[in-house]
């Protein structure tokens, strides 16, 4: 019935714009010729090594063992090679761009935050009432039931229920701040009373504090934020007029 059905690049456009996704699009364009252009001025050159190793990394990430499962992921996503390697030189560029602008201001930026990176590692389990969260954390304190089994029975998302509520390491500055003020108020190995807020009221096992150190991976959360950062505030700053012409039809947006 529709086989000869066809998408037109204005179809596409108008689909963006009536689901509120055209202004993120536009905004990563932007991103986009900001980071380049950057690069150029600054003289950031990128070796065919690294944006080998880049793609190598990517196709691990996404799981892409053998060449037939890239053809296949490249086909979905209607990706050519050369689309690829461009989406590695891209990811390469924005490294090393970062890199260039914030690797000296690491080190001051921790020190001066150094508490957004206390991180603990805990559990959670949040309930939509006070009061039946009050009865569950008395029957864990008298033991008469354990963590994982609360996980079992009150947490609806299925990898967070068989994780027994494992949220993982969780940085201060990632946490609601009535959640961060009980965590790092006490001490590790403990369940901590009902914290409400306007989520729910969360019950949460504390396993481990750990004190920052800024070692390779926080060096390199650092700098990424330092460049989103940055990169937002670029973005924000400029007033583009942006023009797409598709069928003689002229779509202009003011961005900024």
């Amino acid at each position: 019935m529709f086989e000869d059905l066809s998408i037109s690049i204005s179809d596409i456009i108008h689909n963006l714009k009536i689901s509120c996704e055209i202004s993120k699009v536009i905004r990563k364009a932007i991103t986009r010729r900001i980071i380049i252009e950057t690069v150029q001025e600054v003289g950031i050159e990128v070796t065919k090594e690294e944006i080998q190793e880049e793609g190598d990394r990517l196709r691990l990430e996404k799981k892409l063992v053998t060449a037939k499962d890239t053809w296949v992921w490249l086909k979905e996503n209607h990706l050519s090679v050369e689309n690829f390697e461009e989406l590695a030189r891209n990811n390469v560029i924005s490294k090393k761009l970062a890199n260039h602008l914030f690797s000296k201001q690491v080190e001051k930026y921790f020190y001066d935050n150094r508490l957004n990176y206390d991180a603990a590692v805990i559990y959670e389990v949040i309930f939509e009432d006070r009061d039946l969260a009050l009865e569950v954390f008395y029957a864990l304190e008298e033991g008469e039931i354990t963590f994982p089994e609360v996980a079992r029975l009150y947490i609806q998302d299925s990898e967070l229920r068989r994780a027994g509520g494992y949220v993982g390491v969780k940085y201060r500055q990632e946490l609601r701040p009535e959640i961060a003020a009980a965590i790092f108020a006490t001490h590790p190995l403990q369940l901590l009373k009902p914290i409400e807020t306007p989520k729910g009221v969360y019950l949460v096992w504390l396993e481990e504090i750990i004190q920052p150190e800024l070692d390779e991976q926080l060096r390199e959360k650092i700098i990424s934020e330092l460049f989103d950062e940055w990169l937002n505030k670029q973005v924000d700053s400029i007033e583009s007029i942006i023009q797409l012409q598709f069928n003689g039809t002229e779509l202009k947006q003011r961005i900024g």
